[in-house]
This record gives C-alpha cells, sequence and structure tokens, in this order.
C-alpha cells in the first residue's frame, strides 16, 4: 500500500513540474515590449531565453525538493516498518495495541503495552534501529 501512495506521490510531482515548466515557458513574459531582445521561435514569435531559463530552474528546484520530501517520506516510512516488525517478532510485546510514527527519524511510539517491561521493550526495539534519531515515548500500561 505505501508503494502505491509513493508512486502516486512521484507522479503527481512529475506532472506538476511538467506542467510548471510548460506554463512557464509558454507564457513568460508575453506582454514584453523589446521584442528584439530573445530568439524567434519555430512559430515566428519571439522567446525570451532569459526567461525560459528562469522558469525552467524554478521548476527543476521545486522537483528537486518534492523529490527530497518524498526521500525522506519514504525513510521514515522504512524505519517505522524495520521497528513494527522486530515487534511484531518479540513475544514480550504486543506489536498490535502500538503505533509507531516516524518523523525526520524521530519515532513516537502510542499505544498500549501489558507491564513495565513490555514498555523498556518497545522502546529498546525502537532506539535500537538504525536511523532513529530520538524515541518518545507515549505508551501507557494497562
Amino acid at each position: 500500500m505505501f508503494r502505491a501512495l509513493l508512486r502516486v506521490v512521484l507522479v503527481l510531482i512529475i506532472v506538476a513540474a511538467v506542467a510548471a515548466f510548460f506554463f512557464g515557458y509558454r507564457f513568460a513574459d508575453r506582454g514584453s515590449s523589446d521584442a528584439t531582445e530573445g530568439t524567434t521561435g519555430t512559430a515566428g514569435a519571439q522567446v525570451d531565453v532569459d526567461s525560459a531559463r528562469d522558469a525552467g530552474a524554478k521548476v527543476g528546484e521545486t522537483v528537486a525538493e518534492g523529490a527530497n520530501q518524498v526521500q525522506r517520506a519514504a525513510a521514515d516510512a522504512a524505519l517505522t516498518a524495520k521497528i513494527k516488525s522486530k515487534m511484531a517478532l518479540d513475544d514480550t510485546i504486543e506489536a498490535r495495541n502500538i503505533d509507531v510514527d516516524t518523523t525526520n527519524g524521530v519515532v513516537t511510539l502510542n499505544g498500549f503495552v501489558r507491564n513495565a517491561q513490555g514498555r523498556d521493550r518497545a522502546l529498546q526495539l525502537a532506539r535500537e534501529t538504525e536511523g532513529v534519531t530520538s524515541v518518545v515515548d507515549h505508551l501507557a500500561i494497562r
């Protein structure tokens, strides 16, 4: 399910980048009165090369920023999956009662455990996972 969501997000970013580039290139500085600068396009209209470069650079920057956000989200999802897998394999923890959320390497554990040993074990499994920078404990003993 996560892979499908990731694919949808990537496709949306690419479509937005292409659309932004097209509209930026197509409609950039159309009202400019300085028609002698720039080059003539294939349809005979003047094209402002500098404006097109600026629009392309902005689109590239936006796409790179979006790709970085997707990469961070994927890394956080991978950490969450690793921790949930560890908990599911551990007999001392009821993994289905623990919610694991990860944001920029910070893991937050929410939910219920049977006893203090279960809480300690859940925290230990999260802290031992490579890539985790810190763990926030919101576990309650029931």
